[in-house]
């Protein structure tokens, strides 16, 4: 049995999380967020509600998946990898937690009270972070692959 196999399932699967969560983020941040201002006042809460019902099974699975072979890939690189690319995508996953928890779900809990314009704004202008943050792990696990396919 190839030694590489289990290694490089784990990062097949990590690269497909990276790119399915890279292109929802710009969905996401050019689409769906800029269009919550047009829900309007009065189906708005609803709305917020049905989002996060909806938005949390098809993201939140998948970046759990993301961040478990993330570390996985950390503890068992595939060849011709270097670890230290491992480390840096772990790092960008951290802001990005760590920019959904602080910054994004606040915004979401705000909005769920009710159209407000400045969170709204606040939400669209801090998920930036999570958008070039993911923009950039699919650059790195691009060039990790490059890296696998070449050793």
């Amino acid at each position: 049995m190839n030694g590489n196999l289990i290694p490089n399932a784990i990062f097949l699967t990590h690269l497909s999380a990276t790119l399915y969560m890279t292109g929802l983020a710009w969905f996401v941040q050019h689409v769906h967020y800029p269009l919550l201002a047009r829900v309007g006042r009065s189906q708005f809460p609803r709305y917020e509600e049905d989002h996060i019902a909806r938005v949390t099974p098809i993201v939140g699975p998948v970046m759990g998946i993301e961040l478990a072979t993330a570390v996985a890939i950390i503890a068992m690189p595939p060849v011709g990898m270097p670890v230290a690319f491992a480390w840096v995508g772990l790092a960008l996953l951290v802001v990005i937690w760590a920019s959904t928890a602080l910054l994004q779900v606040p915004r979401h809990r705000d909005l769920s009270r009710g159209f407000d314009p400045t969170a709204h704004r606040s939400l669209v202008a801090t998920n930036w972070i999570r958008t070039v943050a993911w923009s950039l792990r699919a650059a790195l696990v691009w060039t990790m692959a490059l890296s696998i396919s070449t050793a």
